[in-house]
């Protein structure tokens, strides 16, 4: 997965990008494995889901994935236009700041985003013949029962979107995830910066003001998945039990 956020030229987006992202970026960004998906006792959840294809590709691994993304109550084509305008911004991000790509430079922009037209086509195509795994929801309201999910993903949004997502309405995304995820389940965040590179200012008190609520929260690293890589820092969330 690309290290930065790619934006739109706009200053101030009207909504968050809709990437195609496989598989195999998600383990990068998450520290996933494909023996761990495929243990996982319960559903996955993919918040925001956008164009990308971890539906598609976890089923054949026995795992059943929810895909969640406001985009969804959108035309199809509408999706797969926006789609391609995220590939373009990322294409764009990678020429104008290779400097913020450093995991990418072993490999030539088009190769990358090549990964992301697979992507979107078996997003296409998967979300055609399996709508039910594809609900159209925002954060920081989903329409989930409390633990429906043995593990969460939310990537490229809470903290990656600063003008939409402000201090309290961070964490009210956070706190609605860790609900609809089992008790014994995990939360997991990236990134933890702005489109511009910049760390998350609040983390500390937003870490606080979870652990008022139980919640315990850890900044994990996670290690490259291929060569030329670097690790990631991943935002790991869980209830803690009465017991503690």
């Amino acid at each position: 997965m690309a290290d930065r956020t790619a934006r739109a030229p706009a200053a101030v987006p009207s909504a968050p990008l809709v990437t195609s992202r496989p598989l195999d970026e998600y383990r990068g960004l998450f520290g996933l494995t494909r023996a761990g998906i495929a243990a996982l006792p319960g559903p996955l959840l993919d918040c925001p889901g956008g164009a990308a294809a971890l539906v598609a590709e976890a089923r054949p691994l026995g795992c059943r994935v929810i895909a969640a993304d406001p985009v969804y109550a959108r035309p199809a084509g509408e999706i797969t236009a926006r789609a391609l305008a995220a590939r373009a911004a990322m294409a764009a991000a990678m020429a104008a700041r290779p400097d913020l790509y450093p995991a990418r430079r072993h490999r030539r922009p088009e190769h990358y985003l090549r990964g992301w037209d697979r992507a979107r086509r078996l997003f296409a195509a998967d979300r055609a013949a399996h709508p039910g795994q594809y609900v159209a929801a925002e954060l920081p309201r989903l329409p989930f029962a409390d633990g429906t999910f043995a593990l969460t993903l939310s990537g490229y949004l809470v903290f990656a979107y600063p003008e939409l997502f402000g201090p309290e309405r961070q964490l009210a995304a956070l706190l609605e995830l860790v609900r609809v995820t089992a008790p014994g389940g995990e939360v997991r965040v990236h990134p933890l910066y702005d489109g511009e590179g910049r760390r998350t200012a609040g983390m500390d008190a937003v870490r606080r003001a979870l652990g008022e609520r139980r919640i315990a929260s850890e900044i994990r690293v996670v290690p490259p998945v291929d060569r030329g890589g670097r690790a990631q820092r991943v935002l790991v969330l869980h209830r803690v039990s009465p017991r503690g």
